[in-house]
């Protein structure tokens, strides 16, 4: 009897175990299965809102577009004068710690401390002395999307601690002016102009012209090293512009061409009653006249399609170099991709002013007296360089083809940012005074 009572209470025992792990078993299965739908529907309205998100971002930039090109006839940049700033040309090469060095000798020099504690006075007359933003003259072709501020020649009002070294118009190079930003609905949209003419022309390396083939992989190659560009990656990039070349070789200048072509014209002639007709075969010509600024801007348009084509791999270009809060260096921020033919010597760094006086030879020297002068006052014409360095005017005669002094190629950048949605468009301009040619466009 008491050896049943004892199976009888083990066998309840095993019972309550199952029973037991069972229940376990369920409870797993069905904590799994709420972590499963709670992971569902949170991918599910992350999707949703970056759907949104998205959505508003891409309304953002359209609209962003839009007012930036309805704009564009009415900017007008203007040069300022920097005697008493170090210049903006070698800021490329130089890591954190030695720009966060220059921008305390700059603050220290104007009277406000370490850069790191700067902070502008209340009154706004007192800044008269370091951001001068009058023009020197108005010889250049475009603007911005709002006027300068007069805070914004030193830094950001609004952002005490925003110190930086100027570029040629004011604000950063290679920004024809300070950012515009401005909110459509949820996103917010920043709209950024750069000058092209102050960097490299990639479309050099295209030329079809033996006689300064050396002279044009001697400035790009010189460019590529100061850039820390290596040497298997400056050969890979000139076998491929090489390769773009004999898609589209590149020209620097153009000439209005008159074209007559012949077109076939079909008539046709009733005889008699009868509505009987035949077809009358003759020849009509027509006369077509295509200004300079058409092929132009059609050799531009087909450069940056190519250029920024699978054709050539430029994503080594785009490595950071520098990135810090301040600033992002990178190889391809100084590089010209969409079809600029010439250097703006009032506003190209250092080594893209080498890069264009290897032509004539002295580049270094030319360059280094030109970052002197410039800052002080601008230059309005070639001639007028050519007047000012006297002993090098015959090595800037050789380069005339390919310098300048007034920037006319402009690329827009559109960004627009809501959560964590972000859309850009990049638009290349040709402006030749209040008239706007559209290149090419972008969106990323």
């Amino acid at each position: 009897m008491t050896k049943v009572i004892l199976n009888n209470y083990g066998n309840s025992r095993n019972h309550r175990g199952i029973v037991l792990l069972v229940t376990l078993v369920i409870l797993v299965v069905l904590a799994t299965f709420g972590y499963t739908i709670t992971c569902r529907v949170s991918a599910q309205h992350r999707r949703s809102q970056y759907i949104m998100d998205y959505q508003a971002a891409l309304y953002g930039c359209d609209s962003g577009v839009k007012f930036a090109l309805s704009t564009l006839e009415t900017i007008m940049p203007k040069l300022i004068s920097r005697p008493n700033e170090p210049d903006f040309s070698d800021l490329f090469h130089m890591n954190e710690v030695e720009y966060q060095e220059l921008l305390d000798e700059l603050a220290v020099q104007k009277g406000y401390g370490d850069s790191r504690t700067f902070d502008f006075p209340s009154d706004t007359n007192d800044m008269n002395d370091i951001t001068d933003t009058s023009a020197i003259d108005d010889f250049n072709l475009m603007g911005t999307l709002g006027d300068i501020n007069d805070m914004n020649g030193f830094g950001d009002f609004n952002e005490p601690n925003s110190l930086y070294i100027r570029g040629p118009y004011g604000a950063p190079w290679p920004l024809v002016a300070e950012a515009t930003q401005f909110d459509v609905g949820t996103a917010k949209v920043k709209i950024e102009i750069e000058d092209e003419n102050a960097k490299y022309p990639v479309g050099w390396m295209l030329m079809d012209n033996q006689e300064i083939e050396r002279e044009v992989l001697a400035g790009f190659e010189t460019f590529c090293e100061w850039m820390d560009v290596n040497e298997v990656q400056i050969y890979g990039i000139e076998y491929e512009l090489k390769e773009v070349a004999r898609i589209k070789p590149f020209k620097l200048t153009f000439k209005t061409v008159t074209k007559r072509s012949r077109v076939p014209v079909r008539s046709s002639k009733t005889r008699g009653r009868k509505r009987s007709s035949r077809s009358v075969r003759g020849r009509r010509y027509v006369t077509t006249t295509v200004s300079a600024s058409k092929q132009a801007a059609k050799q531009a348009s087909d450069f940056a399609r190519l250029v920024n084509s699978p054709l050539v791999d430029s994503d080594f270009l785009a490595r950071p170099t520098v990135v810090s809060e301040s600033r992002k260096e990178s190889a391809l921020k100084y590089m010209g991709m969409w079809g600029s033919t010439k250097v703006n010597i009032n506003t190209a760094p250092r080594h893209v002013l080498e890069a264009a006086f290897m032509f004539g030879g002295d580049a270094d020297k030319i360059a280094t007296e030109i970052i002197q002068r410039r800052r002080i006052k601008p230059y309005r014409t070639i001639d007028e360089l050519k007047s000012d360095l006297l002993r090098y005017s015959e090595s800037i005669r050789k380069c005339q083809e390919y310098i300048t002094t007034v920037s006319t190629f402009f690329t827009v950048r559109v960004t627009a940012t809501s959560g964590v949605a972000e859309t850009s468009t990049v638009i290349a301009i040709m402006k030749d005074g209040k008239k706007i040619t559209q290149i090419a466009a972008v969106a990323g």
